[in-house]
């Protein structure tokens, strides 16, 4: 069977960090040739219900990337938003609750403060379905290897993300699989993927700072003149 290549952490203008526009996020997706996109803004669904109206040619896996008390979780094949502001448990369980997988963000990297520590890790890792072991966005190659490394320790799939929050970020990163159907079979097409992907390079977190002052500027002003 032919492999179908599979992103599976993007942002888009839902994203208070991003200010990619689900139509040129669209086009981006169609013209990196992937075949299936994990749609995962913070804190919100509503981005990637929007993109997979908008999906030509690819397909939309509904996600959020949660902010837990203790770090970010992304909830995949999702109807509805998990709460932020939980324990991990409590947002893993609110993920579970609807039938959705749980996946762990850049677990090890050290240019975020926002993600899962290996104390937390410790507890939570039998109950999440994978792990990201490669992100486009570290800042230094040595934090994916650590994730991969944890991810072999406790059996675990990994999971691969560009984790763009500009179009041209999209197609940076991704997982080639078999083919799947759903939520059912995705995790076992996981094992058996290969991660394809590059460093997309340090400069792109002071552009999200921008981006990060550009949106709350937007968001004051509208409020102004409301």
């Amino acid at each position: 069977m032919s492999k179908i290549k599979v992103d599976m952490h993007t942002h888009s203008e839902y994203s208070p960090d991003s200010r990619t526009p689900l139509a040129s996020q669209a086009a981006a997706i169609k013209a990196a040739g992937l075949d299936v996109v994990c749609a995962t803004d913070h804190n919100t669904i509503e981005g990637a219900l929007r993109l997979r109206e908008l999906a030509d040619g690819f397909r939309v896996i509904v996600g959020e990337e949660v902010s837990s008390r203790d770090g970010e979780i992304i909830g995949l094949f999702l109807d509805k938003p998990a709460p932020r502001g939980l324990s991990a448990e409590e947002t893993i369980a609110r993920i579970r609750d609807q039938g959705g997988l749980v996946s762990v963000p850049h677990p090890f990297s050290r240019n975020r403060r926002f993600h899962l520590r290996r104390s937390v890790l410790e507890r939570v890792w039998k109950d999440i379905d994978c792990i990201e072991v490669f992100n486009a966005r570290e800042a230094f190659t040595r934090d994916n290897v650590r994730a991969a490394a944890f991810a072999r320790e406790k059996g675990l799939p990994g999971a691969v993300g560009s984790d763009a929050h500009r179009a041209s970020e999209i197609g940076r990163a991704w997982v080639e699989v078999e083919e799947f159907a759903g939520r059912e079979d995705f995790i076992a097409a996981l094992r058996e993927g290969s991660v394809i992907g590059k460093l997309t390079g340090n400069y792109i977190h002071v552009l999200t700072r921008f981006d990060v002052i550009r949106n709350w500027w937007a968001r004051r002003r509208t409020k102004r003149s409301a």
